[in-house]
């Protein structure tokens, strides 16, 4: 179960890594028009677009630096936990525009780190 959990931070912290970091570098219209699906980013400002980035580099670091050092490993699934609200909020935002189609995606995101967290909290947890 270890090394399923392992793949499953890698990937979500590979895809959260390239969004967070495209949220960050460009700019709100450029990052807009690289996907038809970014279409969210119309209800917002361009800093809060940047901020919404800056928190999912924050939440992928601490879902795979501290088990990886061996620092305070407890603070990848807190991390899991996190990117789950913010994929809570991505959602409600679907929601709001009534792009159903496109929540499903965001809701199996939710669940994805749902997954990751409970098998971090219970079924293979660092140190246990």
């Amino acid at each position: 179960m270890n090394i399923v959990l392992w793949i499953f931070a890698g990937v979500l912290a590979l895809a959260f890594g390239v969004g967070g970091a495209s949220q960050i570098i460009l700019t709100k219209e450029r990052y807009r028009s690289l996907a038809s699906s970014q279409h969210w980013v119309d209800d917002f400002g361009a800093g809060h677009v940047k901020a919404i980035g800056t928190i999912k580099i924050v939440g992928v670091i601490g879902l795979v630096v501290p088990p990886l050092i061996g620092v305070l490993p407890f603070l990848s699934p807190l991390a899991a936990c996190g990117l789950m609200l913010v994929m809570a909020g991505a959602a409600t935002t679907r929601f709001r525009r009534s792009e159903w189609g496109r929540m499903v995606g965001d809701v199996a995101f939710l669940l994805a780190f749902a997954f990751l967290a409970w098998g971090r909290f219970s079924l293979a947890p660092f140190g246990g």
